[in-house]
């Protein structure tokens, strides 16, 4: 794998898990940083705690409905050798009682199978099919952490962030797309302590290596029609919400991007006429950054997002594209607030430090807020308290309690929130 293994030989799994036990209420409570922890974890524990990830009780959110996953595995690249994957592993691990999973290049869960009583367990800490098992919104995990590293991954038991997925250990490494190199996905084994031994890891790594000759294979097979040359196909689509980097799915493949790229992406799929590289200068920095400098950036990312045409003169895309900046706002303009709320991951590209991104995630943040402040809808209220953008909103809270039933089973709770908050406030 590519760092150290999980369990190195000789060391008791149990004494091991019980260190590790140790080590995350230590860093939970304290920040201290435990002697039992792999660097690979510290780091991963701290951008998860970065992103707002709560380790005592964060459970992987469920982004894709039955229909959307659908779409999404019917469009993805890796649906084709999923057979060769179900041949090589996924038999053989449900013969020993193991699960394995095939995610999207952002972490989104595409297929989970394996054995079915570790499955129905698995349901109860959202590790299914349509689940967002990236960092950011799960914490350390072997398939998360393997897309955040861009390599293979072993994630011990109690190495999880989130509490409630401690027992679970998993081995994962990236799926490449053989003409880019661009991630296409993840492949993880998921199971006990046994799931991190050498014989496992080995396993993976086969059965990746497999995958990506067999993509390779189909691609030099005129006979044999590549996803991307579909006649029929979805709009391309941009999600930067709650996500320090832009993800583009465009031709069923999903291309992670980096900071600026995610800034330039976003302000051009804003643009209805196009930009000009001085607009973009303005845009993205308060310094007004050479021209020659957006036009560098914009040549280096023309050549990431093919088949994906940025024209010029002014830059703008050759295609319409989406992005769930631009769904959330219709579903707030239809009143679904609920729908609104299980979309907004988080504000837009947090880290982003251009004018013009800031002012969008200003925005968005209160149009959505206010659209729940002026609302009844207890559960979408509650729904958006519960999260790491509203835990700390004491009017969000308020307003939650107030349209919440007398009768509710969640109205003490709510309460003595409030009451938290109110103390915080000074009230």
């Amino acid at each position: 794998m590519g760092h150290d293994r999980a369990v190195p030989i000789g060391v008791d799994p149990s004494r091991l898990a019980r260190a590790l036990h140790d080590a995350h209420d230590s860093f939970v409570s304290t920040g201290d940083v435990h002697p039992a922890l792999r660097s690979l974890v510290l780091d991963s524990w701290r951008r998860s705690v970065g992103d707002g990830v709560d380790p005592e009780h964060q459970l992987a959110p469920i982004r894709l409905d039955d229909a959307a996953l659908a779409d999404v595995r019917a469009a993805h690249p890796l649906r084709t050798v999923m057979p060769v994957i179900r041949r090589l592993l996924t038999d053989s691990a449900t013969d020993a009682g193991l699960m394995v999973a095939v995610s999207d290049a952002v972490g989104q869960l595409l297929w989970v199978e394996g054995d079915p009583v570790l499955r129905a367990r698995a349901e109860a800490t959202h590790f299914v099919a349509g689940a967002d098992w990236s960092e950011g919104a799960i914490g350390t995990n072997a398939p998360g952490t393997a897309l955040a590293l861009g390599e293979a991954v072993q994630i011990f038991g109690p190495e999880h962030l989130s509490r409630p997925v401690a027992s679970w250990s998993c081995s994962a490494s990236p799926i490449r797309d053989p003409d880019t190199g661009a991630v296409l996905g993840v492949l993880d084994l998921s199971g006990g302590p046994d799931v991190v031994s050498l014989s496992s890891v080995g396993l993976v790594r086969a059965t990746v290596a497999a995958v990506e000759a067999q993509l390779r294979i189909e691609r030099l097979t005129p006979t044999r029609p590549r996803a991307r040359a579909s006649g029929s196909r979805s709009r391309p689509r941009i999600d930067v919400l709650g996500t320090h980097a832009a993800a583009v799915q465009h031709w069923g493949t999903t291309t992670r991007l980096t900071l600026r790229h995610s800034e330039l992406v976003l302000l051009l799929a804003m643009s209805a006429d196009g930009l000009t590289a001085g607009q973009l200068a303005v845009a993205l920095s308060e310094d007004e950054l050479p021209e020659v400098t957006i036009r560098a950036e914009l040549s280096r990312l023309r050549t990431v997002l093919t088949p994906l045409e940025l024209l010029s003169r002014p830059y703008r895309f050759g295609e319409e594209v989406d992005t769930d900046v631009v769904r959330l706002r219709r579903l707030l303009a239809s009143g679904a607030l609920r729908r609104a709320v299980a979309l907004y991951r988080g504000p837009v590209l947090p880290m982003s430090q251009a004018p013009a991104v800031e002012q969008l995630r200003d925005d968005l943040h209160l149009q959505l807020r206010s659209a729940l402040l002026g609302a009844d809808d207890a559960d979408a209220l509650l729904a958006f308290a519960d999260t790491p953008h509203g835990r700390y909103d004491l009017e969000v809270w308020e307003r939650g309690l107030e349209c919440l039933p007398a009768s509710s089973p969640r109205r003490f709770q709510v309460e003595e929130h409030v009451r938290a908050l109110e103390v915080e406030h000074g009230l």
